[in-house]
């Protein structure tokens, strides 16, 4: 699979999930550059997999820009505002990295199997869960509290009532990490 297994004690560990206390991840599973998330600032930008299109212009807007500044750009690879935000990001040759819900070697949604590939050969595909592993809706809420602890902020672009996207953003809460909202 290409895959890297990381553990706390590497260099290349992103010391910021440190922050996450017991509920830290044991190890990470990264296809690319795991340097990327310990490289300089960091935003995530997530939010409604059935976003709008002026939700998908504002997360691209957003997303190009601070890759543009420098700063990596993290999402969970979801259809909707995520694809926006890391499309961006690759399309002015900025960092960004993706945490996936399930094995880093089986890329979902599959519809985003191009897109994880080009995020791993420049920036980075992380998950906590082995190769294998298929997605499941209790490790996607899992998944979230880390992209909201290798942040230095989340913003949230069209969440529903119900999405998971309001799970980071409470993550994002309990680390202390800067919270926006579109």
């Amino acid at each position: 699979s290409g895959a890297t297994l990381l553990v706390p004690s590497d260099a290349r560990w992103p010391t910021r999930l440190d922050d996450l206390g017991v509920h830290a991840p044991h190890v990470l599973w990264v296809r690319g550059d795991p340097g990327n998330l310990s490289a300089g600032p960091t935003v995530a930008i997530v939010g409604a997999r059935a976003a709008t299109p002026y939700g998908e212009s504002v997360a691209a807007d957003l997303a190009a820009g601070l890759a543009a500044a420098g700063v990596t750009v993290v999402s969970g690879a979801a259809y909707g505002i995520d694809g926006s935000a890391h499309r961006a990001a690759l399309a002015v040759d900025g960092s960004t990295v993706a945490f996936l819900a399930g094995g880093v070697d089986r890329p979902y949604p599959r519809g985003h199997e191009g897109l994880l590939s080009r995020i791993a050969s420049s920036g980075a595909v992380l998950s906590e869960t082995p190769c294998g592993a298929a997605p499941t809706k209790w490790r996607f809420l899992s998944r979230n509290r880390l992209i909201a602890a290798v942040a230095d902020a989340v913003v949230v672009v069209e969440a529903g009532h119900r999405s998971g996207s309001l799970n980071t953003a409470a993550h994002a809460a309990q680390l202390g990490r800067a919270l926006g909202a579109v």
